[in-house]
């Protein structure tokens, strides 16, 4: 019955090859042909030996370039030129060995050279030493560090907060620890580095919004939300935030917040809050840009800022709710991974929180001196005024650019060092040129503290106003 059924098996074979079309066994032949080609034939040849003599090795040594590590970089690029600081940079600056009015260095509530904070510092080494040389998780988690922890939070009317050590990975590392591959990030074009390196390191979709432009950001969101449409089953394990910061970095501009957090629930994303250059210096407490428009922490996901600013410290912090944090303490690369911060500084920003909240009304007089210089240097001919009038640091733009970035930088560099011959020490805001998503025009960064008198800040709008005169015109 077997061999009657494999003749059969046969038989229709055959009479199926008769009755293929020419084409198709043509086709199937070369194909076929081919295979065994493939199969029987080497996959290289085999080239003949030829060796060289020394004197032919030595030659062809000599004549190699290997390609330089890194880009060639001009003698006088700034980087590689520094201003040497002697003693602290705080409201008067020795810097090159001339004593200037420091208007470079972010000391906004002027408390780095505070008698009280640095008691704190002292008290805190003689107990603790001057490093942990372990992450938090391996014995470098010390009890100054939760009570630190333990202000912050209660400070900003948090759950819960943790510190890094060192406050660009805060936010750099912040970002990446909740958004991941497939994640959507809606994040303004203006955002500082350490954002940008945050969103590098989650590798999720980024989608840029216009500086501060609620209209085109809530166009993205329509965008994605008709794109959700599409594949809702991708669309539920999708997460959406909006990045932003307090006050900008890059322009000294506020973030529209009340209108971010209404696109926030209407288009069910989650809002990350930058608040480096705000927290310590924006609302009656100084609690940031929330207190500013009066809106509840709790309708902000995530807050991240520094504490190299308004508490004169060093490294960062967030805060939020404490299931939002704690799975920081275990996806956090920074705090994971690097030396806990340092027991004396920790000391020093519990030192300058409580000055903080015994001084509510330096938050006041800040601002009053802010708004002071960003009027004194209103009409600057050749130059304009970038950010808010309440902002600790804001930009000097050239109100026309000669076509080339490179003039401009030096350009202003130069009404930089003048300034700087007649004791008033500016700095130019600077950028990784190559690796900026929107490269900001280059500027002058002023900053304001409240040790600067009526006198120095109208000294310094005079002389900024002389010196750009003489350079521009």
């Amino acid at each position: 019955m077997a061999a009657g059924t494999e003749q059969w098996v046969l038989v229709e074979m055959v009479q199926a090859l008769y009755e293929a079309p020419a084409y198709h066994l043509i086709l199937e032949g070369i194909l076929i042909l081919w295979i065994i080609r493939l199969l029987f034939s080497k996959t290289y040849k085999l080239q003949e030996r030829s060796d060289l003599t020394v004197k032919e090795k030595e030659e062809l040594i000599e004549e190699w370039q290997p390609e330089p590590l890194v880009p060639p970089v001009s003698k006088d690029h700034p980087a590689l030129n520094y201003n040497i600081v002697s003693g602290p940079p705080s409201h008067k600056l020795v810097v090159n060995g001339k004593e200037c009015i420091n208007f470079a260095s972010f000391n906004f509530l002027g408390l780095l050279d505070n008698p009280r904070v640095k008691a704190a510092a002292f008290a805190s080494i003689k107990k603790y030493g001057v490093g942990t040389c372990g992450p938090r998780g391996f014995y470098g988690t010390f009890d100054v560090h939760l009570d630190l922890e333990d202000r912050l939070a209660k400070f900003m009317k948090t759950e819960e907060a943790i510190i890094y050590s060192y406050g660009f990975a805060t936010i750099a590392s912040a970002i990446p620890a909740y958004s991941k591959r497939g994640d959507i990030l809606f994040v303004d074009s203006m955002a500082c580095f350490a954002i940008q390196k945050g969103l590098q390191a989650s590798r999720s979709d980024i989608k840029l919004f216009k500086h501060n432009d609620v209209v085109d950001l809530e166009r993205l969101l329509k965008e994605q939300e008709i794109e959700d449409q599409k594949n809702p089953r991708k669309a539920r394990v999708t997460r959406r935030f909006i990045v932003v910061e307090g006050l900008y970095m890059n322009t000294g501009a506020i973030c529209p917040l009340p209108e971010l957090v209404k696109l926030k629930y209407k288009y069910k994303a989650r809002i990350f809050l930058e608040e480096s250059l705000s927290f310590g210096v924006l609302g009656e407490h100084g609690r940031g840009v929330t207190e500013h428009y009066g809106i509840n922490i709790d309708d902000i996901d995530f807050i991240s800022a520094n504490m190299e600013n308004a508490l004169a410290s060093i490294g960062g912090f967030c805060c939020g709710r404490s299931f939002v944090i704690d799975h920081q303490r275990l996806s956090g690369q920074g705090y994971c991974f690097s030396a806990s911060l340092p027991p004396l500084s920790a000391s020093a920003a519990i030192e300058a929180l409580n000055i903080m909240e015994e001084n509510p009304g330096i938050f006041a007089v800040l601002k009053e001196k802010c708004k002071q210089i960003h009027n004194a240097l209103q009409g600057i001919s050749g130059l304009k005024v970038v950010g808010e009038s309440f902002s600790p640091a804001f930009h000097l733009q050239l109100e026309k650019s000669t076509g080339s970035r490179e003039k401009d930088v030096k350009l202003l560099q130069e009404i930089v060092n003048q300034c700087m011959n007649r004791s008033i020490a500016l700095t130019q805001a600077r950028y990784l040129e190559k690796e900026e998503k929107c490269l900001p025009p280059p500027s002058i960064r002023v900053v304001v503290t409240v040790d600067q008198t009526e006198k120095e800040l109208e000294r310094a709008a005079s002389i900024i106003k002389e010196v750009a005169q003489a350079v521009l015109l």
